[in-house]
């Protein structure tokens, strides 16, 4: 017990200490955030954006799917520019032949390079300078500037409408004609895109870098790495090593206890199934029909990436717009692995008494239907906000929020809120009788209420931002939802539901299990609380965010160092005794998460968390191979396997379709594999490299997406895309066909 104590306390210092330097850091990013102006004028006094168009710009960005549409401040989709780096650098160059006009009498890439080098300086004077009155509230641009802004809002203008001479520019870019519909519109967008670019070049009032830590990264308007990325870079790696070496000698001087005897029978085959646990088949029937829905959308998203806005020669975008796709295919994992979660906890509750509480089945049956009104819901209010069919306040409340993972209005966020403050009564009603009998499990399931409570509250962070709220604070926010919900407690939740089964199954002692999931989460929220930061290196912070971020993130990759043990672990357990057989393929999934929390979490991860490495990477497809490998190769992964677990115990004494698993099982994890190593990565690299020898705008423009050899690699994803459908749609056979199997195997 004393060692259960330790943990407990340790826990409590780790969470308590953690948050309350994640909410300081909060308040300075409240304080120090990129100011709105209340009016962008010239130095003749002409009013070129009020503040209130820059506000209303960030809503018609929003509204056309936002994130979802190329990136602002490096966060978004990877198809597009980032438009705060595309601005910059359109700006730069529009500006450098204008003073290579007067001086020269040509065009500046046409002029020696000592007169390039005098006309970048004098760019770099006039675009770095802090020309914003915190007094007045005014921000003051020059003539040449306002020149400038009117050159660029006509570029946009054309782009974003249905100009013919950027036909092929949108077609590239994904984007269809008519984005936007409305002139007024277009003019308060071009100001957000203005205001967003003015952060990334202007520097904070009394230093020398921006207020985006001088990202994106552009030499020719000044954006260099700065000497704080390169030391906390080196600080992140020795933070790294030294965790290594700590967590190895501590598992070395660990001596691990054997684990029980393997019973001759399979517990879990001995325990009363509830009508509430019989009601959470189909939970796990929509979980398998959104996967195939969110690998669909994925399909089409990729394939707009070769084909601009068709498919296969059918004009989707005209119904189905790129944001569209790729708003529904992201939406759509976090929705379907939530769901699998959530609907084992819903399952677990009731098994550990054999019992329901009163109205446990109406309430898991009502939290069903509510949760396919969410999906549907709101999927269809994003539709509607991307295709312009929506106002500012109604797209801000039923439709397309704009910030990716989020993109859900704000009237189907809350709905969601109280599905999970829902769900939460209900595995409180089953547990907590059980807690209070004292058992040896009590900490194991005091654990388990906690991370269940920290999935239901934890959400709510995404109530924190308004419809006008500036960027900056709103990615604060946005983070807490993407990084510590996602991230951070479901994946205490998936530790303790992994240990808590094996135990059920008689395979772990009690004491071990807890201790362990304990010692886990530990060490995994002293570097996943704050690690958080790693996310806002470049979105308007101070810089105590970058040393912060920097430190803790390589520590998020420490745990992930002993996985192997823990994979071998399972394993051994998967082979403990007979009956074990019956579990190979949720077991075998358990592994893969082992696999792909290693690669995808661990190595992918910090290759791009350093700041170094994100200064050239944010916004490339290196972020996509983490997101694929950890959000599908860990997450749902172990959704699969906590599925196919309750499967195993609902469908009793059937024999399973072992091709179907094998097939789904590999043809998953190697389609995965494919999709990241033949494309994903090979695109990411190449992007890095264009970014660091030209900068980010070039990365993520069409003149280097569209080179010849980029293009080869976009079309080898079919190959990874189509094993990784073979897998799914075999799962998804093997789902709909146990009750079939079942009454057939019955009547023999």
């Amino acid at each position: 017990m004393k060692s259960e104590k330790k943990l407990w306390i340790a826990f409590a210092l780790v969470m308590g200490i953690s948050f309350a330097v994640l909410l300081y850091y909060g308040y300075e990013i409240y304080q120090q955030a990129p100011p709105v102006p209340q009016e962008v004028v010239t130095t003749e006094g002409e009013v070129l954006f009020s503040g209130q168009d820059i506000k209303d710009g960030q809503n018609v960005w929003q509204s056309m799917g936002g994130q979802e549409v190329g990136t602002v401040w490096g966060h978004g989709a990877y198809l597009a520019p980032d438009w705060t780096a595309d601005w910059l650098h359109r700006e730069a160059e529009f500006m450098l032949n204008i003073y290579s006009a007067a001086d020269f009498n040509q065009r500046f890439d046409k002029i020696n390079s000592e007169q390039k080098a005098a006309l970048v300086q004098r760019l770099q004077n006039e675009l770095r300078k802090n020309t914003f009155n915190p007094q007045t509230q005014t921000l003051t641009v020059s003539p040449l500037r306002k020149e400038a802004i009117a050159h660029l809002s006509n570029y946009y203008s054309a782009l974003f409408t249905d100009a013919p001479e950027l036909d092929q520019l949108r077609s590239d870019y994904a984007i269809p004609k008519n984005a936007i519909k409305d002139s007024t519109r277009m003019r308060q967008m071009t100001g957000f895109f203005f205001w967003a670019a003015w952060a990334c070049v202007t520097e904070r009032p009394g230093e020398k870098i921006s207020y985006t830590h001088n990202w994106p990264p552009d030499e020719q308007v000044g954006n260099k790495p700065t000497g704080d990325l390169i030391l906390w870079t080196g600080f992140s790696v020795v933070m790294l090593l030294l965790g290594i070496g700590i967590l190895i000698f501590y598992h070395a001087k660990t001596k691990e206890e054997e684990g029980p005897a393997a019973p001759k029978e399979d517990p879990l085959m001995r325990q009363n199934i509830t009508p509430s646990m019989k009601a959470v088949k189909k939970y796990f029937w929509i979980v398998n029909l959104l996967i195939l829905l969110q690998v669909l959308m994925g399909v089409i998203t990729a394939h707009y990436g070769v084909e601009g806005n068709g498919f296969y020669g059918f004009p989707l975008s005209d119904y189905f717009p790129y944001a569209v796709t790729r708003t529904w295919h992201v939406q759509l994992a976090i929705l379907w692995i939530a769901t699998a979660w959530l609907a084992t906890g819903l399952y677990i509750g009731p098994s550990l008494s054999g019992s329901d509480p009163k109205f446990q089945k109406l309430g898991v049956n009502f939290l069903f239907y509510a949760l396919l009104v969410i999906v549907l819901g709101s999927m269809a209010g994003q539709w509607m906000g991307i295709m312009q069919k929506l106002g500012f306040v109604s797209n801000f409340w039923f439709g397309h929020q704009g910030y990716e993972y989020v993109d859900l209005g704000r009237f189907w966020q809350i709905f969601l809120l109280v599905g999970l403050l829902l769900w939460l009564l209900l595995m409180i009603r089953p547990i907590l009788p059980v807690i209070r009998k004292k058992t040896e499990e009590k900490h194991l399931l005091i654990l388990f209420l906690v991370s269940c409570t920290a999935i239901a509250l934890f959400y709510g962070a995404g109530l924190m931002w308004g419809r006008q709220t500036n960027l900056a604070i709103a990615e604060y926010w946005r983070w807490w939802v993407v990084h510590l919900w996602v991230e951070g407690f479901f994946e205490v939740f998936a530790t303790v539901v992994a240990a808590f089964l094996f135990l059920r199954m008689g395979l772990l002692q009690t004491k071990t299990a807890t201790n362990n999931v304990l010692f886990a989460t530990i060490i995994f929220l002293s570097g996943g609380i704050l690690g958080t930061f790693h996310h806002l290196y470049f979105t308007g912070t101070p810089k105590a965010v970058m040393a912060l971020g920097a430190t803790f993130s390589a520590l998020e990759v420490v745990p992930l160092i002993l996985i192997g043990f823990e994979a071998f672990h399972n394993y051994r357990l998967s082979k403990a005794t007979e009956w074990l057989k019956d579990y190979k393929w949720p077991i075998y999934y358990l592994l893969s998460v082992s696999f792909w929390n290693f690669l995808g979490a661990g190595i992918f991860g910090f290759v791009i968390n350093p700041p170094i490495a994100l200064y050239y990477m944010q916004g490339l497809n290196t972020t996509a191979v983490h997101g694929h490998t950890a959000l599908f190769g860990v997450y749902g992964m172990l959704g699969i396997g906590l599925m196919l677990f309750v499967f195993r115990s609902l469908y009793r004494n059937i024999k399973w379709n072992e091709k179907l698993l094998a097939i789904s099982f590999w043809s998953i994890n190697i389609g995965l594999l494919a999709m990241v190593l033949l494309s994903l990565l090979p695109i990411g690299f190449l992007q890095t490299v264009a970014s660091v020898n030209h900068g980010m705008w070039y990365a993520r423009s069409a003149e280097f997406m569209q080179l010849p050899h980029m293009h080869t690699l976009k079309w080898l994803r079919v190959v990874g895309d189509t094993v990784f459908s073979i897998g799914t749609v075999t799962l998804c056979w093997f789902v709909f066909s146990l009750d079939r199997t079942s009454k057939r195997q019955q009547s023999n």
